[in-house]
């Protein structure tokens, strides 16, 4: 990452606002340049101001944030969103994704996960927290191959067998210690192979790994 990642705060509560910007710029690659109090009130100030980020509480009066995701794009196309909730709901989390948002961050989320996520996001990648992560995976088990897809799984990527066990354990939504506990292996083991995993399918994240494991049927 290159330079300060300039970023927008919506939220109809100052105090909220005021905490979030002060935890933000206690790093210093990260830079509060606007304020909103709305989700109109957001797409306005992003269009004046072109953030690389925008964040945006998922429940604001008159446009929500979701709603602003959405309409992000037509005025400031190189903005991206990211949705700051309560909730980890299914619901709302793939309301995000179908609004375009780049993250979905819990409001009980660390600061050190926060800074880590935005930088993520203003590098081009997407970021879920915490249980977030776990609901976007079961959703993507639930996919169903189309009818044109093949019976037997193609790899393009040359996964060895000991990282397909372990992509089908992420995908049963277990942790690297417990994946090391099953494969009686050790936790810098397991990461290591993961790191290796996501090297090869040209992914950043977890969410991203499954997410083309499930949609090119490697597994």
């Amino acid at each position: 990452m290159n330079g300060t990642i300039n970023i927008v705060l919506a939220d109809d509560h100052v105090l909220v606002r005021n905490g979030i910007k002060a935890m933000l710029e206690s790093d210093s690659d990260i830079r509060v340049v606007g304020e909103a109090g709305s989700g109109a009130e957001a797409l306005e100030v992003a269009r004046q101001l072109h953030p690389d980020i925008l964040v945006l509480d998922i429940r604001m009066p008159g446009m929500t944030g979701l709603e602003a995701a959405a309409k992000l794009p037509e005025v400031a196309p190189d903005t991206k969103a990211v949705i700051l909730s309560m909730h980890d709901s299914e619901e709302y989390v793939l309301q995000a994704l179908d609004a375009g948002a780049y993250g979905y961050l819990l409001k009980d989320t660390d600061k050190n996960e926060f800074i880590r996520a935005l930088k993520q996001i203003s590098a081009g990648n997407k970021y879920f927290s915490g249980s977030v992560s776990n609901v976007l995976a079961n959703r993507l088990l639930n996919v169903k191959p189309s009818k044109s897809a093949t019976t037997m799984p193609r790899d393009p990527y040359h996964l060895t067998r000991r990282e397909k066990e372990i992509l089908r354990l992420v995908i049963d939504g277990k942790q690297n210690k417990q994946i090391a506990d099953v494969l009686g292996k050790s936790v810098r083991t397991i990461e290591t192979h993961r790191f290796n995993i996501m090297k090869k399918l040209g992914v950043n994240n977890a969410i991203d790994m499954v997410n083309k494991v499930v949609k090119e049927n490697l597994i």
